[in-house]
């Protein structure tokens, strides 16, 4: 069995390491759910607004990797062991499957749009956690993180405002 965490020179108390490492592996697992799902979106989405969501949803997917790498170093920075698997992932992910027979692109929107902002909504409350537990770092990573994740909740959510309704 891999060791949990690592020796590390880092100077937050190992207490306050070892309540933060599980946070980030949280949202790690909800991240890679994320972008599966993204993925997926992706490669299956039709109607006609094919086009513009096929290339939204890939540049979507290109920011959760970078956040899923962001976080996952994170982890490691503090001594942790990064749980970032997909079968790890889906294992703890906190996120609604996407419908597996959607393929309508608004409606996938949809789908994402929850998915997205409940996201957003734990990448807040890890800011306040964090903060309680002295990792101004960490909460700092989550601050980024939350407001990447409202800009993209919001390109999402443009596709169902206004227009066709």
């Amino acid at each position: 069995m891999a060791p949990k965490s690592f020796r590390t020179s880092h100077d937050l108390p190992a207490k306050a390491r070892g309540q933060v490492v599980p946070l980030l592996n949280q949202h790690l697992a909800d991240t890679t759910d994320l972008f599966t799902q993204v993925k997926t979106a992706h490669w299956n989405a039709k109607g006609p607004d094919f086009i513009a969501l096929h290339e939204l949803f890939d540049k979507l997917a290109a920011e959760l990797t970078g956040h899923a790498d962001v976080v996952a170093e994170r982890v490691t920075a503090l001594g942790g062991l990064a749980i970032g698997t997909l079968r790890q992932a889906a294992k703890a992910s906190r996120l609604l499957d996407l419908p597996a027979s959607t393929v309508d692109g608004l409606a996938l929107v949809e789908a994402l749009v929850e998915r997205y902002a409940a996201l957003a909504a734990t990448a807040r409350a890890a800011i306040d956690a964090a903060t309680a537990m002295g990792d101004a770092g960490t909460a700092d990573l989550f601050t980024g993180l939350s407001r990447d994740l409202d800009k993209s909740l919001w390109f999402l959510e443009a596709h169902l405002q206004g227009g066709r309704g």
